[in-house]
């Protein structure tokens, strides 16, 4: 693996968030730069026979990248903190979509053949029940009803927790004391807001049924 610059102080990074939010895009290019060394150490947990790194590592920048566009220095989080985050999950979403194009693809694989000796594959051998398409019609519109609540009725602490918390839209699924500690505030107050999130997306969702 190749090596990268050495990350900013705390110092250092502070006077170039402030560049950056004045407008400065050389700041920004420091920023990602000297942030590179996380996207190393990251992506080591993803390293696997027949993977390239670099492809990994250029997965972890896109999340490093978004990091840098969307991070608010007055939240109180670190740079780091936050970046960490956006990486990981940048590369959760790639492995995420390498697993469903696989069983995608292996669904239609062959398994075998027919009496007449016609290659099967195991598409043709799931059962086509019109009580299992129903559900599945049934599960589909309490998702899209789930993720319109929670535009809806939601401030941007309260869909983090959420989407966090249950694994939505790309997120990895992570306990309240994990969101607590990235967001710096306690676990107890990560289960109220939690607690409080779900009412609100339990209301709207039974007055508009």
């Amino acid at each position: 693996m190749q090596s990268f610059p050495k990350p900013l102080s705390s110092k250092e990074e502070d006077y170039y968030l402030s560049k950056y939010e004045e407008g400065d895009p050389k700041a920004k290019n420091i920023l990602i730069e000297r942030n590179l060394r996380l996207v190393a150490h990251i992506v080591k947990k993803y390293i696997s026979p027949g993977r390239d790194t670099d492809d990994l590592i250029a997965i972890g920048i896109i999340g490093l990248v978004k990091a840098v566009n969307t991070f608010q220095s007055g939240k109180g989080s670190r740079l780091g903190t936050y970046a960490a985050r956006c990486i990981d999950n940048e590369l959760l979403m790639m492995l995420r979509t390498e697993r469903k194009l696989n069983k995608e693809i292996s669904l239609y694989e062959p398994i075998g053949t027919d009496k007449e000796g016609n290659e099967i594959s195991f598409i043709d051998v799931i059962e086509d029940s019109s009580d299992n398409i129903l559900e599945c019609m049934l599960l589909s519109e309490r998702k899209r009803k789930m993720y319109e609540a929670i535009d809806r009725v939601l401030n941007n602490r309260e869909k983090e927790i959420i989407c966090r918390r249950y694994g939505l839209r790309g997120n990895r699924e992570v306990t309240q004391r994990e969101i607590g500690k990235d967001m710096g505030i306690s676990r107890s107050y990560v289960s109220r807001i939690e607690k409080k999130a779900l009412e609100k997306l339990r209301r709207h969702i039974m007055e508009n049924e």
